[in-house]
């Protein structure tokens, strides 16, 4: 028998410095609990368990992953702790950077430290692991970057970016512009400095156009987004993680790319949804790189056709200043912008103008376009066939008969007959439709979705080529040759020559949304689609179908997004809602969220909004949410605030989930 102090044979040994490992478990904790735990680090593992690797540990009686986030000599718990089982590779994932990035993006938005860490550190693949690490690359030289003396703070950005200095600023590309093009000229002036970059863009056919434009003119570009399989794009992580790159491009998966010794951070098209992250704690990537920019002292690029009420907000308080245009340069790139009842004359020519889905200067538009040997852009904001009904009697939304979901025509025909209506939830066919408020058995189209629109425009231009872009099939490229192209917003193609009109059709649905960013939203997809086509010198219309008396219409006609982001902001600063002001949403049922705003302790600001019902959910239970919103100043406090009241939820227990979001793009 052993005696006191002696080690028994097959006992496990502590490390002889710094003997115990903070870990981070990668598992969900109520939110209080959200902390590093304590580990011993033993003996035989004593030399690859350094701070950033994954290591394997019991918890709660389960083997679970975890990040060692760092090794201190001493414990409070001394006598509780387990050993860490193993490491389970030497491979430093997890830097010193992106750790207080990850911590950082929890506290602002009310999460825990295992969820954020779940989004910036893909899952291990030990075979691309297991390859050994290339070359560095060599820095590429300075490009001549001619596109940007079109801007008038253009050259001086550049300058300043290759003298290392740390340089903010809101872009607002001209409409027409080559944009990859204008982000590679930007990362390789940073690059040439020997410093990291990364852009971040909403889609995998954005990676695509700025890698390729990005690889033509720099050695050690990288492109990272979901749709990679697990292997590649851990293997490509880890080229980011070893330093071998000094590029990376990539959708919001990049944004917390580990780029050695970061110069810049480029954000393309901060409002478009792409950029927000759908899993808690629901981060956004602009706010995100704001805040790494702070932290690593770098610099962060904001640009985009349009200009978001955020992107002005950073202009107002001096931290971005803008890089615009002048009016002689804007007139030279823009397309011929119409509106409906902009002129007398328009409306005496087609007195169906405002009534009618395509006027009759959307097809004159289009007809000359497809003269000139160039694609038309038809932008259609619903996808499908007629993807909503109505009563054609009173008007109410035709319901399923099951489960009261919104019926819809899919298009087609069954052994030549049209396919009935059928219910967008539940699939079911409805061939005998009854109002159940008039009893009428008629029913009409709300909205006309992009495959009824393809149709009509083809009986329209017949013999001429048809082409659709959307959720079944997203078209990254039609060629320079005449063609009809609709596409719902978001799938629009890039066209090689350049689109000779675009037709925005429906302005009313997208204007017309029950939505805080509606005309915000609107504006942004309406100048997507029209900075496609070529310029107005040489042929290229826009015709919008919206009353141009509206500020957002106007804003399309004089393509000017600065002054609608100032009135959105000023607006949204005289409501009180965000960006003038720091936001969080708590849903759950009423008995949580009173729960939660009962344990509520708000700064001096602070005020509550609400709860006001969401309806039910799919379980029948009703849910609430109230807004609470303090200061931009108290932002911090009030995410303190609303972490504590979870934190006092969790630790008693409490049965009901509830969901909070910070600063929300959506708070109807």
């Amino acid at each position: 028998m052993a005696s006191s102090g002696q080690v028994r044979r097959g006992e496990r040994q502590p490390a002889a410095t710094a003997a115990v490992a903070r870990v981070s478990v990668d598992v969900p904790l109520p939110y209080h609990l959200d902390f590093p735990f304590d580990y011993r680090i033993p003996a035989e593992c004593d030399a690859d368990a350094q701070p950033g690797v994954r290591v394997r540990v019991r918890f709660r009686g389960k083997l679970t992953d975890g990040f060692l986030l760092e090794r201190v000599a001493h414990t409070e718990v001394a006598d509780k702790i387990k050993y860490i089982e193993r490491v389970v590779s030497p491979e430093v994932v997890l830097t010193p950077e992106i750790h207080g990035l990850a911590r950082a993006v929890a506290d602002r938005y009310v999460g825990s430290l295992a969820n954020v860490l779940r989004l910036a550190v893909p899952p291990r693949h030990a075979r691309a692991e297991a390859r050994p690490a290339d070359d560095p690359v060599a820095p590429p030289a300075r490009p001549a970057a001619e596109g940007w003396q079109r801007y008038t703070r253009g050259p001086a950005y550049l300058d300043a970016l290759a003298n290392g200095r740390s340089a903010n600023a809101v872009w607002q590309a001209l409409p027409g512009e080559d944009w990859p093009a204008r982000l590679a000229e930007v990362a390789a002036t940073v690059a040439s400095t020997g410093k990291g970059v990364v852009i971040v863009v909403p889609d995998y056919r954005d990676v695509k156009r700025v890698f390729m434009a990005c690889d033509a003119i720099i050695d050690g570009v990288v492109a990272l987004s979901a749709d990679l399989g697990p292997e590649a794009r851990y293997k490509r992580w880890l080229s980011v993680l070893r330093g071998t790159v000094r590029v990376v491009v990539g959708t919001k998966a990049a944004t917390f790319a580990p780029i050695a010794d970061p110069g810049l951070f480029i954000v393309w098209d901060d409002g478009d949804s792409g950029h927000a992250e759908q899993l808690a704690p629901y981060p956004h990537v602009r706010d995100v790189l704001v805040q790494r920019a702070h932290m690593a002292g770098a610099s962060l690029l904001v640009a985009a056709f349009a200009r978001t009420a955020e992107a002005q907000l950073l202009v107002d308080t001096g931290w971005a200043p803008e890089i615009v245009a002048s009016r002689e340069q804007l007139r030279a790139a823009a397309p011929r912008v119409t509106a409906i009842g902009e002129t007398d004359t328009q409306l005496a020519r087609d007195e169906a103008a405002r009534t009618a889905r395509l006027p009759a200067i959307a097809f004159e538009a289009a007809r000359e376009a497809l003269k000139a040997g160039r694609p038309v852009l038809v932008q259609v904001p619903r996808r499908g066939y007629v993807p909503a009904l109505s009563c054609a009697n009173c008007r109410v939304r035709a319901q399923c008969r099951k489960c009261a979901g919104p019926l819809s025509l899919p298009g087609g025909n069954d052994d030549g007959a049209p396919r009935p209506a059928e219910c967008r939830w539940c699939g079911a066919v409805e061939v005998m439709f009854r109002c159940a408020a008039c009893g009428s058995r008629r029913l009409r189209a709300v909205v006309v979705g992009s495959k009824r629109t393809a149709e009509e425009l083809g009986r329209a231009f017949p013999g001429t080529v048809v082409r659709t872009s959307g959720a079944g099939e997203v078209l990254a490229e039609v060629p320079d040759a005449p063609a009809l192209v609709v596409a719902t917003p978001g799938a629009e193609p890039h066209a090689v020559g350049g689109y000779g009109a675009a037709l925005l059709l429906d302005g009313w649905a997208i204007l017309g949304r029950a939505d805080l960013r509606a005309t915000e939203e609107a504006l942004r997809l309406w100048m997507t689609a029209a900075g496609m086509v070529v310029p107005g010198t040489r042929g290229g219309r826009v015709i919008v179908t919206a009353e141009s008396s509206l500020p957002t219409v106007q804003a399309l006609v004089r393509w000017d997004p600065v002054w609608h982001a100032n009135l959105e902001l000023s607006g949204r600063t005289e409501l009180g809602f965000p960006p003038a002001v720091r936001m969080a949403t708590i849903d759950g049922v009423p008995d949580a969220v009173n729960a939660v705003l009962d344990e509520l302790r708000l700064p001096a600001t602070g005020e509550i909004l609400g709860p006001v019902p969401l309806g039910t959910d799919s379980h029948g239970e009703d849910k609430e949410r109230a807004l609470v919103r303090t200061s931009r100043a108290e932002g911090r406090a009030l995410a303190e605030a609303v972490a504590a009241a979870i934190r006092v939820r969790t630790a008693r227990k409490d049965p009901d989930p509830v969901r909070v979001r910070m600063d929300p793009l959506e708070l109807l």
